[in-house]
């Protein structure tokens, strides 16, 4: 056991600074930017991408109430791993189960808590790629960065988030609370600025078109050759269509709906962003939406530092989630969604490292003049990279205290539940997690142009040569065959999300079953529909590539390594409890 007198966590932390560690952790600012292209790439269901985001808020919202509700019950640190023990303690029938209920949760939260940081550190990776390519592009293409430079941005930003979290939980909120501050703010500029492009921009009317290869927008209709590809001059530019008397073509906006091959390309109205196009598309986008609302339990996991947990802990977890989830993405991704016309659709974004980027600096040029959305563009990236420091930070910092948990009771190695004396953080699993991060980071960007967003093979030869420009590109066709790494790790990440959360709304009805203070709103009916909406959402795992809906392989990957983690844990806990002489089933409270 580790050594009960080493130093504990002091209780520093108010409404404000839980609410703030929460609110990093979902970071809208962030997200739009990151995981837009990741929605994009889930084939057909690209349609619903708001309807999906919307769903899994009403699954997150029943599930932030369980945990809201069970943390007035348990205040302590350990989030889910600590609630499992102390509900079924509570039982006289269920608390010799009370052991291998912690440790499937604190297993399964692993998945979740270690695996996202590494989706965090990853897209990190694209997202330097991405500006690095625009401000020197005859180093690095910005829509497709080079696999070993994203990969090494990757290892680094881990261990700098890693050494920030180690300077324990007073220096972690100081920066989530400036971080939430800048981030909301940017993205309301760009939702309004988005909106404000389509709605002065009707159909017919001149407006800009996007290159993906040169960053840019022109005013002119691009020439073509046999083969559909752009014609080039020698520095790239696109050429422009001539009319008759020799003179460039202007470019007209439209909103096509579809392609000629079926491929969505823009919503024609409004009311078709929030449409649901295909009921079971809800759900597929919303398996890949819960990463992005993920975070409002995070605060759970320190209630060992928060001044009055059980009063302010449960406030965060609901307002967080309120604040962030309610108003700020479904207002960003309607207006990133509805900005979509035909001088950029959604087949653009699916081949772009930062559709939100591209949009910017289109947003930019009708705001500011053509040729000056780029300084808009760059002003929002520094918000997004804040924010980005922001949401890997505070998972990291949960990850590892719910690992210090599993440390302190024995169910983890043992030096995992040591803090360290003058940070009072869990330093050794601070660092274990860091490393970890960086290695699921490279995974993640070694095929994030795989299966639907692999570049065409003229974009491939267009890339900048060099070890950090076009090393470990594939052709066009090799690329599409493989699985995206970036969506199979996020899936993954959000398989072991689903099994939390549905673990936490059946301990919440557990531990609230024939209290004097129980509620069959909050205690049976809220809790029971978010285990009910998790299951379902892990079951599209499943149902989805069985009937061709979306993507196919990546879902099929995640699974497998899910499973592969469950009965890793299961070996893992046999063998530790006969090392140990621990019994699996408790005799006695």
């Amino acid at each position: 056991m580790a050594d009960q007198k080493a130093p504990q966590m002091q209780a520093t932390l108010g409404l404000t600074g839980l609410t703030s560690n929460a609110m990093a952790l979902i970071a809208p600012g962030a997200f739009l930017w990151l995981t837009f292209v990741i929605q994009a790439g889930t084939g057909t269901t690209a349609p619903t991408m708001w309807l999906g985001i919307f769903a899994a808020l009403l699954l997150c919202l029943a599930t932030a109430v369980a945990y809201a509700e069970i943390s007035k019950l348990y205040p302590g640190t350990g989030s889910s791993y600590y609630y499992a023990e102390q509900a079924l303690l509570s039982k006289d029938r269920f608390f010799k189960y009370a052991r291998v209920a912690k440790f499937i949760v604190g297993w399964g939260s692993h998945l979740y808590y270690w695996v996202y940081p590494g989706v965090m550190v990853a897209v990190t990776g694209v997202f330097v790629g991405y500006i690095v390519g625009f401000l020197y592009p005859n180093f690095m293409s910005g829509s497709n960065p080079g696999l070993i430079f994203m990969a090494l941005v990757a290892i680094a930003f881990s261990f700098f988030v890693g050494w920030i979290a180690s300077k324990g939980a007073g220096a972690s909120t100081a920066v989530n609370l400036a971080i939430n501050i800048v981030q909301i703010s940017a993205l309301l500029v760009f939702s309004v600025l988005a909106i404000g492009y389509r709605t002065s921009h009707p159909a017919g009317s001149p407006a800009f078109q996007y290159d993906g290869q040169t960053l840019a927008t022109y005013s002119y209709q691009f020439a073509t050759a046999k083969d559909g590809s752009i014609v080039r001059d020698a520095t790239g530019t696109p050429a422009p269509l001539l009319d008759a008397a020799g003179k460039p073509v202007p470019f007209t906006i439209d909103y096509p709906e579809k392609d000629a091959s079926g491929n969505f390309l823009s919503h024609t109205s409004a009311a078709s962003v929030v449409a649901p196009h295909k009921f079971s598309f809800v759900f597929i986008q919303a398996t890949v939406a819960i990463l992005i609302l993920v975070g409002f339990e995070s605060v759970t996991s320190m209630g060992g530092e928060a001044k009055n947990p059980t009063k302010h802990i449960p406030i965060a977890v609901i307002s967080s989630l309120l604040i962030q989830g309610l108003v700020c993405y479904l207002i960003e991704y309607f207006a990133a969604n509805y900005f979509l016309n035909s001088g950029y659709t959604m087949q653009s974004a699916v081949t772009s490292a930062a559709p939100i980027g591209d949009m910017m600096i289109m947003v930019g040029d009708g705001l500011l003049g053509q040729g000056h959305g780029k300084y808009f563009m760059l002003a929002e990236a520094i918000t997004v990279f804040l924010a980005l420091i922001g949401t890997t930070l505070s998972c990291m910092n949960t990850g590892a205290r719910v690992t210090y948990a599993m440390g302190k009771d024995d169910e983890a190695p043992e030096h995992f539940g040591i803090l360290h004396a003058g940070s009072l953080s869990p330093r050794k699993a601070i660092w274990t997690l860091a490393v970890i991060s960086a290695i699921i980071g490279v995974i993640a960007v070694v095929l994030v142009f795989g299966d639907a967003s692999a570049p065409s093979d003229a974009a491939i030869a267009a890339l900048p040569h060099g070890i950090f420009s076009n090393f470990g590109y594939l052709s066009h066709d090799q690329l599409a065959a493989l699985p995206n790494s970036l969506l199979t790790i996020t899936l993954t990440s959000n398989f072991g999300t689903f099994i939390l959360y549905a673990l936490s709304c059946l301990l919440c009805i557990i531990a609230y079953h024939r209290r004097h203070d129980y509620s069959v709103v909050r205690h049976l009916l809220v809790p029971g529909f978010g285990l009910l909406a998790n299951i379902v959402c892990m079951a599209f795992y499943l149902i989805s590539p069985v009937f061709g809906l979306g993507t196919f392989k990546e879902p099929l990957l995640a699974l497998g390594i899910s499973a592969a983690w469950g009965v890793y844990g299961a070996i893992y806990f046999i063998r530790s409890s006969k090392a140990k002489g621990k019994a699996v089933l408790l005799t006695a409270k």
